[in-house]
């Protein structure tokens, strides 16, 4: 397994928490919350399949000495 799979995958739960926290304020905090019910399950399967590429995006970066130069 690369380094950069096994850096992806401790980065992926804490990218879907909060891709699914974001999610959840805009279902809940918006006219969205009368269709919370359908819309909630939705939120957590986006957010499930959306956080891999983003982690697997981050992940080079969490090995670079100086990721601003």
């Amino acid at each position: 397994m690369s380094v950069r799979l096994q850096i992806a995958a401790m980065v992926y739960l804490m990218v879907q928490a909060v891709m699914f926290g974001a999610g959840i304020v805009l279902t809940l905090a918006t006219p969205l919350a009368a269709h919370a019910q359908a819309l909630i399950p939705a939120v957590v399967v986006v957010t499930a399949l959306a956080s891999a590429p983003v982690a697997w995006f981050i992940a080079p970066r969490l090995r670079l000495r100086r990721h601003g130069a």
